[in-house]
């Protein structure tokens, strides 16, 4: 799967040294999985859950989370944000 963009991953780990491995791994696990849908991908990561037409990934023990748009035809994901736990249950997010 094509993920677009690996930079947002690594601007949060500037700020959140504490995650850097997390999202590390997530970024790998998902960089190989070519899943054909939704049933697919939480095979595969189970902490993963729609919401508002969006994926949300539970990352690192739930202290991170990654909202994106996936795209399973094009084999694309687009990270939309990623928000702490705190910042992810404000629901800010969902006015974008």
């Amino acid at each position: 799967m094509h993920i677009i963009s690996r930079k947002r991953l690594n601007e949060f780990a500037e700020l959140h040294p504490e995650t850097r491995s997390s999202l590390a791994h997530w970024y790998a696990t998902l960089k190989r999985l070519n899943p054909a849908n939704f049933v697919e991908l939480r095979e595969a990561m189970p902490h993963a859950d729609q919401v508002a037409g969006l994926t949300v990934f539970n990352i690192g023990g739930n202290k991170v989370r990654l909202i994106a748009a996936l795209h399973y035809n094009r084999r694309k994901l687009y990270i939309r944000a990623i928000l702490t736990h705190a910042e992810y249950d404000r629901g800010t997010w969902k006015q974008h």
